[in-house]
């Protein structure tokens, strides 16, 4: 009975709690209190409180294949015209509540973290609930009608019908808009990308006979090299990492080389093992001279000696390199777009794979130009919108605003109210991809299928379904699919495995299809040489020649933003930029010495936070105010650089109205424009979770090396253990112990493994995190103040001196205590073109863990499977483990972050708390809280295996951050299983423990940063 029953004794605590007035003239400090009446009676108390009743319906017949408490998952795919992936989606009792990589992808199977957080915008309280006419809810049927009438009228009219929309890279969509053209001659399908790669499918276009991009496959490259590609941020529509990050961690001594010519601080730059910092215009006098060099040709460009010796340094890796060199460029020109094709097809370069071009762009900015002068001109009497808002994203939205009030009838589809909505006539409210149906080729040969993996939350529509049905189909657009890809795609192979897989291959597809040349066929092959080298030769001069402007701006897509369709979601508005470390806001980067000639600042302010000079800047006779400003070390002086996706405010909520509109210097839609910079009044407040930027030579953090080293040293020299003093002799640190171990060679214990070779920074394991485990978003003035609360945060750091290596012996050689301070205070800044290192910060999981021993409530405690617990219920919010802990990562929670309306976020709303995970407790004010290494997860495994009587196999072991990392720099498994790869990558003589002179024994280690810094 007493086993039963937790209080087995009525405890008459009426008497006092029950009495307002006795309670509130009491004295009695809560400590004492609880001392009086003991933990039993407090307990009772708590217990006898009532909490708010939470009704729920039952199924009335209930699913098969929906278990309480099981993950369902589902293949489907993301195309929202910026982000294109094939992935898996977790679902709950029916709720999407992950985005997971899908393994079975051949193309585009990784996820990044706009698409990790992009679940969370199906949750999004300011969703369209509905269509709208002028702003008014209607019905379909009342949208509809007006929609047929308006094509009736004008399916005989010299009136054009034009559909814009986003990229969609579908097969089932080409052909659905062959239909259009085929009911009305006077149909158009004008395709439009926020970013444009213009130049790129121009080039390929011209060269190939196909609208489409090249594609290329890194993991074949001992030499890249890039002129302003960010490639492993989202040129191009991204998803290069994975094969990039294969040729980067050094294996039987060798590793591609990687060498980036840019104007702003770059992802992909700050990766580079050489980086060149130049502004646009010598990017394109560079590329010009490279290629003469490559050639054997004199190309004048008039580029200082400098760059010119270093371009002469890198043509000779290439011509040593041959046919395992690349070379990209990001530069929105037609003709340094068309010279690096010619480059890689002289070199014919196995990276370069013209055969199966990428379909994640096919914006034509041509006939985008041509509809505003005939929306302008009155030739379009329908023009109905779908994933664009070009009020928002036109550089010329007066003129299209303008066009748009002299069209017939104006539709736009959208998930949310936003800039364009507001001035169309109707609004048709857009399903989430989570809700629809689709599929994409995002690769020639490469297919994959968009399932719904929830019923529609709201009344809405997608567009194809409502356009079939404006045709007179009475088909759904599933079966619509389903015949496209019968007859064309599938070739006799199953649509349920194809579903089951969400991908599915046709290699034969592109084997049988070589590229198109441009040379008609009656032309003779000397001919199209001769047309061939006219045309490079006129690039090549165009080139040289391109003229300098005295400040040059180089517009770019953030990270974490994107092109800003996004905009709303409240995870990647508090993502930390992998570069700047800020959140909340865009801002325009600066070069250290043209912030001196301009007189901007950054400094820190007396609570922590950092705050930035505002500058105003001109683009022809476009202006934006009040831009603020961050110094950013290699910037290449004489350029700036502004991110674009910010200062939406339509339809937004008040929190999520941040940053500036760089749209609107978008101009002619070229990322590089020639600026002016003006000086203005003011500070801006930044959000910034990271405010140390150099390690100062602190090599025990990050540790480095050269490829050369690597394979010519031992291991000892260049991962070394820090020692520590034992009866007064010097050992190493990893063989004293302050605690006896325990013996964990029974059961599984649970290593983490981060290479930071192969880790790019790019973020993705963040968001992944914030999904999986229930963490809150606090808002920019929280984070401002450092109560962030990220369990992992990928800390960047630049070097002070040309080279991490180059600190290192600074610091040796500092003596004395005035040459260390003056020594320290110049390591604290960086480098006007440093070297850049990214490294993940989670829990460590120590065994010897310092949190533990100074809980006085036990609430943090270690288990036998190698894993740092923290029992929410028990902490009273001390922070002593916090204050203990050496690597920073326990976050406290300051306030109650849901329910309340100071945070209003997602977990504030109960649409928005759909996305939460049951597994995963949602803390409470004043209790600790990090990672677990998600512990769920790990249990979740073993109890499957259990039930299912086997062994678990390698790789069945997974955290968030783990199972998102598309570059496979987090690996996460059991070392007592000693086949595992976990336990492999112990063992490299590259493995080595964060801080280690502590003594902490962490369960988390990383790998040696090997850069491969050796030219031909």
């Amino acid at each position: 009975t007493l086993r039963q029953n937790e209080f087995p004794e009525e405890i008459p605590v009426d008497e006092f709690l029950g009495d307002k007035n006795n309670l509130s003239e009491s004295s009695t400090s809560r400590r004492d209190f609880l001392k009086y009446v003991g933990f039993s009676t407090a307990a009772a108390s708590l217990a006898a409180c009532e909490g708010p009743v939470r009704r729920s319906i039952p199924y009335v017949v209930k699913p098969e294949q929906i278990v309480p408490g099981v993950a369902n998952y589902y293949a489907t795919t993301i195309a929202d015209g910026f982000d294109f992936a094939s992935i898996l989606v977790k679902t709950r009792e029916g709720r999407p509540i992950k985005i997971e990589n899908n393994k079975e992808a051949n193309v585009l199977g990784g996820t990044n973290a706009r698409i990790q957080a992009s679940v969370l915008s199906l949750y999004d309280s300011t969703r369209l609930q509905g269509p709208l006419a002028n702003g008014e809810p209607v019905d379909w049927e009342v949208l509809d009608a007006a929609v047929n009438a308006g094509m009736a009228s004008l399916k005989d009219s010299s009136q054009q019908i034009v559909f814009l929309t986003q990229t969609y890279a579908s097969p089932s969509t080409n052909r659905l808009m062959a239909d259009y053209k085929a009911a009305y001659p006077n149909f158009k399908h004008i395709t439009y990308d926020a970013i444009a790669e213009d130049a790129a499918l121009n080039a390929f276009e011209s060269k190939y006979g196909e609208r489409a991009l090249a594609n290329y496959q890194f993991d074949k490259a001992d030499l890249i090299v890039s002129f302003a590609a960010d490639f492993l941020a989202d040129w191009q529509g991204g998803g290069y990492d994975t094969g990039y990050a294969a040729g980067r961690v050094p294996k039987n001594g060798r590793m591609s080389r990687h060498v980036q010519l840019e104007g702003n601080m770059s992802l992909t730059g700050a990766n580079a093992d050489m980086r060149i910092p130049l502004r646009p215009s010598a990017q394109k006098k560079a590329l010009a001279a490279l290629y003469g060099m490559l050639n054997n040709s004199n190309v004048d460009t008039g580029l200082a000696e400098e760059v010119l010796e270093k371009l002469r340094a890198i043509a000779t890796e290439i011509k040593a390199a041959g046919n395992k060199a690349v070379v990209v460029t990001g530069i929105d020109d037609d003709n340094a777009q068309a010279l690096v094709l010619a480059i890689n097809e002289m070199l014919g370069s196995e990276a370069f794979d013209p055969l199966s071009p990428r379909y994640t762009r096919q914006g034509n900015l041509k006939e985008l130009n041509q509809l505003v002068s005939d929306m302008n001109g009155g030739q379009v009497g329908a023009l109905i919108m779908d994933g664009v808002n070009p009020l928002y994203t036109l550089p010329n939205s007066a003129a299209f605003a303008e066009g748009l009030s002299k069209v017939g009838l104006s539709l736009a589809f959208s998930t949310n109210w936003n800039e364009t909505t507001e001035a169309a006539q109707y609004t048709a409210a857009a399903n989430h991809y989570l809700e629809s149906w689709g599929d994409g080729q995002f690769q020639k040969g490469n297919f994959s299928l968009m399932q719904p993996t929830i019923k529609e939350l709201f009344d809405t529509q997608q567009f194809q379904t409502a356009a079939l049905r404006w045709l007179g189909s009475e088909a759904t657009y599933y079966d619509y699919i389903r015949e496209t890809w019968s007859n064309d795609i599938l070739n006799e192979s199953s649509w349920e495995q194809a579903l089951h897989d969400g991908v599915y291959s046709a290699e034969a597809m592109v084997a049988s299809e070589e590229p198109q040349q441009t040379a008609d066929a009656g032309e003779s092959a000397t001919e199209e040489n001769v047309a061939d080298i006219t045309s490079i030769t006129s690039a090549l001069q165009q080139l040289a020649s391109t003229e300098e402007a005295e400040t040059e701006l180089t517009l770019y897509s953030k990270v974490g933003m994107g092109s800003g369709n996004q905009a709303g979601n409240p995870w990647l508005q508090e993502f930390p930029d992998p570069i700047s470390r800020i959140t909340w806001d865009n801002y325009l980067t600066v070069s250290m010495s043209d912030a001196g000639k301009w007189g901007l600042v950054n400094e820190n302010v007396a609570n922590g936070g950092l705050d930035g000079s505002y500058v105003n800047i001109t683009v022809g006779d476009t202006s934006l105010s009040n831009v603020p400003v961050i110094i950013q070390p290699g910037q290449a002086p004489g350029s700036v650089g502004l991110s674009l996706g910010y200062g939406r405010s339509v339809g937004m909520k008040a929190d999520m109205q941040v940053g500036v509109n760089a749209y609107n210097l978008y101009k002619d839609f070229n990322s590089i424009q020639s600026v002016s910079v003006e000086k203005a009044s003011g500070m801006h407040e930044f959000a910034s979770i990271q405010l140390h930027n150099t390690l100062m030579g602190r090599g025990d953090i990050i540790k480095e090396t050269t490829l050369d080293t690597y394979n010519s040293k031992d291991a000892e020299e260049w991962n070394s253990v820090a020692v520590v003093s034992l009866d007064h002799q010097e050992v190493p640190a990893t063989s004293v112990d302050l605690w006896d171990s325990f013996d964990r060679s029974i059961g599984h214990h649970f290593n983490m493994s981060i290479d930071l070779n192969a880790c790019t920074g790019c973020g993705a394991c963040v968001i992944a995190c914030h999904a999986e485990n229930n963490i809150p978003v606090v808002g920019k003035k929280e984070v401002r103040m450092s109560r962030d609360m990220h369990w992992l945060r990928i800390d960047r750091y630049y070097s002070s001196e040309d080279s991490f290596e180059a600190d290192v012996v600074k610091k040796d050689e500092l003596s004395g205590a005035f040459e260390s301070k003056t020594g320290f205070e110049e390591m604290e800044i960086a480098a006007a073109n440093p070297q850049v290192a990214f490294q993940p910060v989670m829990c460590q999981h120590c065994n010897h863990a310092p949190c533990e021993t100074v809980c006085p409530v036990a609430a943090t405690s270690h288990s036998r499977q190698g894993q740092n617990h923290m029992a929410y219920n028990r902490c009273v919010g001390t922070r002593y483990c916090a204050n203990n802990c050496p690597y920073k990562v326990r976050r406290f929670n300051w306030f109650l972050y849901n329910n309340n309306d100071e945070f209003d976020f997602h977990m504030n709303n109960d649409l928005g708390k759909m996305v939460l995970n049951p597994d995963v407790t949602v803390r409470s004010r004043g209790v600790i809280e990090k990672c677990s290494l998600c512990i769920q997860m790990t249990q979740k495994t073993i109890l499957d295996a259990k039930r299912e009587g086997r062994t678990i196999k390698d790789g069945e072991f997974q955290t968030a951050c783990s199972a998102a990392c598309s570059s496979g720099a987090i690996v996460f498994g059991d070392i007592n299983d000693k086949e595992s790869e976990v336990a492999e990558l112990k063992n490299s003589n590259r493995m080595y423990h964060l801080l280690e002179s502590v003594g902490t024994r962490p369960n988390v280690f990383y790998h040696v940063k090997v850069r491969n810094t050796n030219e031909a």
